[in-house]
């Protein structure tokens, strides 16, 4: 397991225009961000499938909507405070219709500091995992990022990806609704994270395996569905299982993991880190 801060969203607008070389059927949507976003890469090269509807997210999330009623793949790359919360009404209608939509949402959580409170994500994960039907990503690395494009082509129906800063490698193949064990030395915690909060889980973990504490570290491909069948084999084995993610504690990671454990009967006490 190795860390590499490098920035994943410098790999949008490559990873999109090799999955658009190979299918004519993906467009990419923007508000006025492409330079930010990467996504310039995929205007750059398939000019005639990539929509500028310029600072009106709620039209690009219907041009999206659009797209896909017509059999394409559209996917509407933003920061995630406008994928998510500006262009909520017409997300949640997409999400109501089973509408083929794709969202990748840059900048999550406190990601993108330089801009101020305004550009911040950090009920982004709490917002969409309430609407129905929509699937959330969060990737940890350059090739979970690559796959979980290739898994929202794939599918039929919305998925909703976060974009990640750090870049750390680990055996498992991403999948929804499924988790990664990527360290298990013990059971005396758990540390439970999301892609975009990869960097210091890892951080957590070494210090308190250093302290003279052996547990799991377990990574978050898929936020809904969640892997309940690994949420369940933690709690009834470690001590205790905390949570960390680049997002508010109320309602994100943290929160959805609680909804599955407060209907057991007995489990591990959590904690949560937002």
């Amino acid at each position: 397991m190795e860390e590499k801060m490098i920035c994943l969203r410098d790999k949008i607008g490559e990873f999109l225009c090799e999955f658009g070389e190979k299918d004519d059927r993906i467009y990419v949507i923007d508000s006025d961000l492409a330079k930010s976003t990467k996504a310039i890469e995929f205007q750059n090269k398939f000019p005639e499938r990539f929509v500028e509807a310029g600072i009106s997210e709620a039209s690009a999330m219907s041009i999206a909507m659009g797209l896909a009623s017509e059999g394409q793949i559209p996917f509407y790359v933003n920061f995630a405070i406008f994928v998510s919360g500006t262009a909520w009404t017409q997300l949640r209608q997409a999400a109501y219709a089973n509408s083929n939509i794709k969202m990748i949402a840059s900048y999550a959580g406190m990601d993108n500091g330089k801009d101020g409170a305004t550009h911040h994500a950090n009920e982004d994960l709490a917002i969409v995992r309430a609407i129905p039907n929509v699937k959330i990503l969060v990737p940890s690395n350059k090739k979970e990022m690559k796959e979980a494009i290739e898994i929202a082509i794939e599918y039929n129906g919305p998925v909703y990806i976060r974009d990640v800063v750090p870049d750390v490698e680990f055996d498992g193949e991403p999948e929804i609704g499924k988790s990664t064990i990527v360290r298990d030395n013990g059971n005396d915690f758990a540390i439970v994270y999301e892609g975009t909060a990869a960097g210091i889980a890892y951080k957590g973990f070494e210090a308190l395996e250093q302290k003279g504490y052996k547990g799991k570290l377990i990574n978050i491909f898929s936020i809904k569905p969640l892997d309940i069948d690994m949420i369940n084999m933690i709690s009834n084995n470690v001590k205790c299982i905390l949570t960390i993610e680049n997002h508010s504690i109320i309602g994100g990671l943290g929160g959805a993991i609680s909804e599955i454990l407060a209907q057991k009967k007995s489990h591990a006490p959590i904690s949560f880190i937002g």
